[in-house]
């Protein structure tokens, strides 16, 4: 191979490496109650203003026959008002099934959705969880997208949610 036709390929190939990473760690803590539930889980970015963005995941229970499950996303009511109520569910990409106690990761790139047509700006990210004879809890981390430097956010549920982290790389 021509020497001239390795650096533009090298260029090409090293790209997705350059991407800039949002990585998230959410803790299903375990409850000691009689009726044990798992939660609903609804992850979403919004503006400032607390404008919708972009979902990034929702967790429900899709096993249920005739999408039982569908018909308590409602339970979840800030996601729901905002973005919600308008979604076909299931989303590819975006739902998925609940999660059981422990810690969950999740990692999106800015080349890939919904990362990809994300402006600069300043955004939050926003967990709400709720659970069948439980409780709910909403938890928003802010951050600047895309990220100058590596970064590290948490947060603390007090009854839903147990630590939540995010992990910003340029």
């Amino acid at each position: 191979m021509p020497k001239r036709l390795l650096l533009p390929l090298c260029a090409l190939l090293s790209t997705p490496l350059l991407a800039a990473e949002l990585q998230l760690s959410v803790e299903i803590p375990r409850l000691q109650v009689a009726e044990y539930h798992r939660p609903y889980v609804a992850i979403w970015l919004e503006q400032p203003d607390q404008k919708h963005v972009a979902n990034l995941a929702v967790w429900y229970d899709q096993k249920l026959k005739d999408k039982e499950g569908e018909k308590w996303l409602k339970d979840m009511r800030q996601w729901w008002r905002k973005s919600g109520r308008s979604l076909e569910m299931p989303v590819d990409g975006v739902s998925g099934a609940t999660r059981a106690v422990g810690s969950h990761s999740l990692t999106f790139s800015s080349s890939q959705p919904p990362l990809q047509a994300l402006a600069a700006g300043d955004y939050q990210l926003v967990i709400e969880a709720a659970r069948e004879v439980g409780g709910r809890e909403l938890l928003r981390l802010p951050f600047s997208w895309p990220p100058q430097q590596a970064a590290e956010l948490s947060a603390q549920g007090a009854t839903e949610l147990g630590k939540v982290t995010l992990q910003l790389t340029p």
